[in-house]
């Protein structure tokens, strides 16, 4: 009986100290970002976790969207709560790949993983009926344009329909 006992928590211990692999889709945001910034180091800042962090914090500067909430959620950016740039900059140094880094990065902010690229409407072939109004409302924010007195759907879709030659080339 002891035996059986023994052998079920063992079971236990060993099913919970292994985690499955993080997939590109679970944490898109942080393998895009991670993958692109290791890129632009060099070999030697490669080896340094404070240059690692420094050259973060710089490339954190530009970036907007998801990836600008990322960078924050790291402390890559002066306006950050927190920081886990530690967290990410010792294993770059050690040569560990992304998605092993984002793993680390989401068991210390499972929110890392959260962030998602918004998909792109395809203007030429979507049916602008079947959209909401609130991604209406983001072609149009894309475009940087605005819908002054749209009130219904159809306000926006007008709106929309109206700029399309403006912004959408149509391939030949």
């Amino acid at each position: 009986m002891n035996s059986l006992l023994f052998s079920s928590v063992l079971l236990l211990v060993v099913c919970t100290g292994y985690s499955i692999a993080l997939k590109r889709d679970d944490c898109e945001v942080c393998f895009s970002i991670i993958e692109r910034f290791v890129s632009t180091l060099s070999e030697a800042d490669k080896k340094s976790p404070q240059k690692i962090e420094d050259q973060f914090r710089a490339y954190c500067k530009d970036i907007k969207g998801k990836e600008h909430r990322f960078c924050y959620y790291l402390g890559g950016l002066d306006e950050s709560a927190t920081g886990i740039l530690g967290e990410m900059s010792k294993p770059i140094s050690w040569g560990m790949p992304a998605d092993k880094v984002c793993e680390k990065l989401k068991k210390k902010d499972a929110q890392i993983c959260d962030l998602r690229y918004e998909k792109t409407i395809d203007l030429k072939t979507v049916d602008l009926k079947k959209l909401k109004v609130r991604d209406l409302k983001k072609i149009l924010s894309g475009w940087d344009e605005d819908c002054d007195g749209c009130i219904e759907k159809s306000d926006f879709i007008k709106r929309i329909e109206a700029l399309k030659p403006k912004y959408v080339r149509e391939e030949l």
